[in-house]
């Protein structure tokens, strides 16, 4: 299996939504073992891209793009000629999404349907893989039902065109 994915992945393009985040970082950091084209790291935070950046001894396959997912026309620019989403950007705390929900809406459903847009509108793609969370199931929070509604969206767009539209659920990550 290690194998499929290393020729899945090598001299690909790929983008990487929240790719400064807990999980985007690790996921940056595998990619990169598998000789990709290049890797499009898409955050908002500059300070987190500068540090990211240095960890990764500026390697030149590592593009960092600064942006917001919410932002839809700055998403369709990020992703002009990649072959491969990973979406793990998110608000996932959940104590914060509880006393700001429209925050959390904006983001992890907004964003994602903004991404979805964005791949679609980009003939290049052919794979999009959501990151999602174990608070998706059976949500108790806001940030737990954002993360829901985001997977059904992802799940439905599966008909649309030959990109294939999938999820993957973490639970905790320490």
């Amino acid at each position: 299996m290690e194998n499929n994915f290393r020729e899945f992945i090598k001299d690909k393009k790929i983008f990487v939504t929240g790719g400064t985040g807990s999980i985007g970082r690790v996921l940056v950091r595998e990619l990169l073992n598998y000789k990709p084209k290049v890797v499009r790291i898409f955050s908002r935070d500059a300070a987190k891209q500068i540090e990211f950046q240095n960890e990764l001894k500026h390697d030149k396959r590592a593009r960092f793009i600064l942006g917001d997912i919410k932002d839809s026309d700055r998403l369709l620019m990020a992703c002009e000629d990649v072959d491969v989403i990973f979406h793990a950007a998110a608000f996932k705390h959940v104590p914060q999404g509880e006393y700001n929900p429209f925050e959390v809406v904006q983001t992890n459903v907004t964003g994602t349907q903004n991404l979805i847009s964005a791949a679609l509108k980009t003939p290049s793609v052919t794979h999009f893989v959501m990151i999602s969370t174990d608070k998706a199931v059976n949500p108790t929070s806001v940030m737990g039902a954002t993360k829901r509604v985001a997977e059904l969206y992802v799940q439905l767009k599966n008909s649309e065109r030959s990109t294939l539209f999938s999820l993957v659920r973490f639970g905790n990550v320490l």
